[in-house]
């Protein structure tokens, strides 16, 4: 068995895509728009996962589906709620303080600080819980992570 994709709901694609790509770097790996059902399919992958399987014509280890229902004929979009159903996604990162502080730039929440050196959290768009992991053992302590609140859930 192999682990493919998790699929995501998204209400704003632009925004999504902003965070998923620009916010935690991920790469958009292929796209599917089907007119007749009226939506649209973004599979996403890190780096590495992405040319896991690129040798041998395979899809990466592993991606997320960001799938986008297009509005109705009277522009509704349909609300999915606040994401809590579905968990998080977890993605681990060189340097997890670097990249807390480039959301934050981008006016990201950190919802959970990586006041351990090791762990954080934030919500995407569309309010899906996501993990950001340090890869290898936890960074030393450092402002402004270690003295941050905790905000909102995560």
């Amino acid at each position: 068995m192999r682990f493919l994709h998790t699929m995501v709901r998204v209400k704003d694609l632009d925004a999504s895509l902003r965070f998923y790509c620009d916010g935690l770097g991920l790469k958009q790996v292929r796209r599917m728009d089907n007119e007749k059902g009226r939506f649209s399919l973004i599979f996403l992958s890190a780096d590495e996962d992405a040319h896991m399987g690129a040798h041998d014509g395979l899809r990466g280890q592993a991606e997320v589906e960001l799938t986008y229902n297009w509005p109705d004929e009277n522009g509704h979009v349909e609300d999915y709620g606040g994401g809590r159903n579905f968990g998080h996604l977890a993605y681990e990162f060189d340097d997890v303080y670097a990249v807390c502080q480039h959301l934050r730039d981008m006016g990201v929440v950190i919802n959970r600080p990586p006041r351990d050196g090791s762990m954080a959290f934030v919500r995407s768009p569309d309010g899906i819980s996501i993990e950001l992991l340090q890869k290898g053992p936890a960074l030393p302590p450092a402002e402004p992570w270690v003295s941050m609140p905790n905000t909102g859930s995560w």
